[in-house]
């Protein structure tokens, strides 16, 4: 059976002009933050179970993390509202220099410096090699909570440079050689320094990577 055809569109009542099409709001100029993420806070802006995380500290709309920051470890967090920057900055291929301060358990020796620069077997595959070396206590700010030390165990700081972004590559790194992490710090990424930032606080910076 034949279909009926449709009606004409009723008439637009005289006068009324033809709705708009909206036009697309620019896009955002692109930022960079720079944040000293303080210890025991998430890397993200929201949690269901309450716990501390970037919107505690950082009141910008429309900023992501540029890579990551464990919870436990404190430092150098970049964000941004720029994709093309935010890979140059967290993707692996780039092999941008992260530079963290390790305080770990134990003396360290010359092997056990070796083996982190020259590389290890890690449960996903081996580590590229990485600089370290002894670094005598540096002046950071108390951490809260303070780190649990154990009297009869000598600990020291470490600085290592890596150019990868595996799940808490440095700890397991550290602990691959007999060391253990007690308070991990990153203080540089690429050409960018903690230096001058309290804990919490943040700064803007020019949105390119020199």
């Amino acid at each position: 059976m034949p279909r009926p055809p449709r009606p004409n569109a009723p008439p637009r009542p005289a006068g009324k002009p033809a709705p708009r099409r909206q036009a697309k709001a620019p896009p955002a100029a692109p930022r960079l933050l720079m944040l000293n993420k303080p210890f025991d806070v998430l890397t993200q802006f929201n949690d269901e179970q309450g716990r501390a995380t970037l919107k505690d500290f950082v009141a910008v709309p429309g900023v992501y993390p540029a890579g990551r920051l464990d919870r436990d470890s404190e430092g150098l967090l970049l964000l941004t509202n720029d994709g093309r920057l935010q890979a140059q900055i967290a993707d692996p291929k780039h092999k941008l220099a992260k530079t963290y301060w390790v305080q770990v358990e134990g003396e360290p020796s010359e092997e056990q410096l070796r083996q982190l620069r020259e590389g290890l077997q890690l449960n996903d595959g081996p580590t590229l090699p990485a600089e370290a070396r002894r670094l005598a206590e540096p002046q950071l700010w108390e951490r809260t909570p303070p780190v649990r030390f154990r009297k009869s165990v000598p600990t020291a700081w470490l600085e290592l440079v890596i150019r990868e972004g595996r799940n808490r590559q440095v700890r397991r790194m550290t602990a691959a050689v007999g060391l253990p992490t007690l308070r991990l710090v990153r203080v540089r990424i690429g050409p960018w320094s903690l230096e001058g930032l309290a804990p919490g606080q943040w700064r803007e910076l020019p949105p390119r990577l020199d």
